[in-house]
Formats: C-alpha cells, structure tokens, sequence
C-alpha cells in the first residue's frame, strides 16, 4: 500500500493509494463535493459522483486518498490515456484542519506519480471546482503551464435572446444526430487547428482525439448528461455538409451547459455560432430551463466578447494546466 503521513496539520493524516478504498469510505465524501458543485456552478454532480464510485468499486481508479482519524477527508484521481494522463478530480472536506495545504500535498503526489510513470508524455489537469491560482503552485513548481478559463452564466428568459435567429441563406441548423459523430471530429479538428485550447486538450489535435472527445461528451455523464434536444449542428445546404456543431448537457434539471461550441475557419464571421447559442437557449427556454452555462479559455477574446454581448456574465475564472515532456 502506498502510505504517505502527512505533518502539515494538527491531526495525523495519511495519504494512502485511492483503490484501497471502495464507495463506502468515499460516499459521504463524495456527498460534500456534490453540494459543492452545487453551490459554485449551479450543477447536480450525484450522477458524476455515482460513476466516480463505481470504478473505485472496480479497484481501477488511480489516485489518493487522505485519511484523518479512519475518515476519508480529500480524494484525487487520474486516468491514462496513452502517453497521456489527466487529473480527473480534487476535493477535501472544507471542516478539516487546513484543506488547502492537504490538496497541495495531494497534487504534488499525484503529479509526481504521473511525471514518473513510464511512457507518460503529456499531463492535462482542469480541476473546476478551484478558484484562479487556488492550487497552482504545485503545478508551476513541477513545469506547468497556465491557462486562465472563464465559467459563464446566462440567465433564460433574457430578451437578448428572443429575437428571430437569422442565418445566411445556405446555411441550416438541425438537432444533433447520431451520425455526425465522424463529420463532427473533423469538424473540431479543423475549428481548433492552431487555437490556444488545442494546447490544453490535445484530443482537438486529430479526428480520432476529438472522436474520444465527443464520445465522452455524449455518453458519458462526466458533464452532464448529453441534451440532444438543445444540441444543434449547422449545415451547408447546397453541400449537405456539416460546418459547426453545439453541444449542450443537462447538468441539472432545469440547467444546461455548452460542452462545445465551433465553427470551421472559413465559415467564421456569418454569425453561425450566435445563431446556434440562441437556438440552444431558446430551446431549453421553451421546456423551462432556468440558466445555461459554459467555459471558455479568457484568451479565445473573440469568443468571450460574443458570449458577454448574448448576456452571459463571468461567474467565476479557474485554471487549466498542461505538461509536456
């Protein structure tokens, strides 16, 4: 077992390896970041954390676990994927003595443990629940870089939103089918070719990354749970061809939230992606969804002044990171 004691706080806490633990000792944990979630983003996170339990059930999940008097207090795990790891998670419970200097303490470990394992290449971390800089240190002590995102609301009903969407002539909007999978990869591919956020997710680099990605985003409730009666993609006519997508999740029950908004370069500048933002809210309007949310990279400038002129507002800013060997 990998036993780390830790001598930052008061109470003896020792760090030990995540898959010794099963949902038992992880759920009421589990339950305080679900109300965590709730409280900074306005997300039902039970479904996410539901997962989360059942690969600890499975003995799978690599990671840590602190654990304070026979109480497991914080948690972090990662995944591979390839030459790839991703920090999935940070959480410790807000009561315990100095919860910022054990989620440091948890990172270092958790970083070390991916930097030195073998084949490992590249190391992506984008922990929302943080605040701009809350746990960077450990990051940029280890060769990090630093990505400041944005996490936008809009508020449904807003009247910026209930004109007539306008579109050019040949271009079409129609809800997201189980077919654009593969046109929808290339699409991601080319949009972010380039682009400051295809060095924070290298799956937007190739189709068979953004086929990863779109199959996560879709299938999975890491995100939610994938709404394809908000979700849109944007279509040539004369063509038939697929020229921008959005994809919206239901992250609670009367709130919804842009996974993926893009637009192929050379159809840029037509309006496209306003049309479908408001297509997506006026959708979830009508079945009485109440916010709509999204991220986005502060330095993609074009896209945050779009969003704050449809009347989303910047509601809180946290960090991406990024390592390459």
């Amino acid at each position: 077992m990998n036993k780390i004691r830790s001598e930052s706080v008061l109470t003896p806490v020792e760090i030990l390896d995540l898959r010794h633990f099963g949902s038992p000792e992880l759920r009421p944990l589990l339950e305080c970041e679900a109300t965590a979630w709730a409280q900074r983003m306005n997300w039902d996170y039970r479904s996410s954390a539901e997962m989360i339990l059942r690969y600890l059930d499975s003995k799978i999940l690599p990671g840590y676990a602190a654990v304070e008097d026979g109480r497991v207090v914080a948690y972090s795990f990662f995944i591979y994927e390839g030459s790839k790891g991703v920090i999935g998670d940070l959480f410790a419970d807000s009561a315990i003595n100095d919860p910022a200097r054990l989620q440091e303490e948890m990172l270092e470990h958790v970083i070390e443990t991916l930097q030195q394992s073998p084949g490992t290449q590249r190391i992506e971390a984008q922990l929302l629940l943080h605040d701009l800089g809350e746990i960077a240190a450990p990051f940029m002590r280890s060769g990090f870089r630093q990505f400041p995102r944005l996490f936008m609301g809009l508020r449904l009903g807003s009247s910026r939103l209930r004109e007539q969407v306008t579109l050019p002539g040949q271009v079409l909007l129609r809800p997201w089918q189980e077919q654009d999978f593969q046109p929808a990869a290339g699409i991601i591919t080319a949009a972010y070719r380039g682009h400051v956020d295809s060095q924070i997710n290298d799956q937007y680099r190739s189709v068979p990354g953004a086929m990863r990605f779109l199959n996560n985003i879709v299938r999975f409730p890491g995100c939610g749970a994938f709404d394809p009666g908000s979700s849109f993609t944007a279509v040539h006519k004369p063509t038939n061809a697929i020229i921008g997508m959005l994809l919206c999740s239901r992250v609670k029950d009367n709130v919804g939230h842009v996974t993926q908004v893009c637009v192929l370069p050379e159809c840029r500048n037509r309006r496209i992606a306003q049309a479908m933002i408001e297509s997506c809210a006026q959708a979830l309007e009508r079945r009485r969804f109440a916010e709509l949310s999204l991220t986005v990279t502060e330095a993609n400038t074009r896209a945050v002044e779009l969003y704050l002129r449809l009347g989303f507002v910047k509601q809180r800013v946290f960090d991406a990171f990024v390592w390459e060997e």
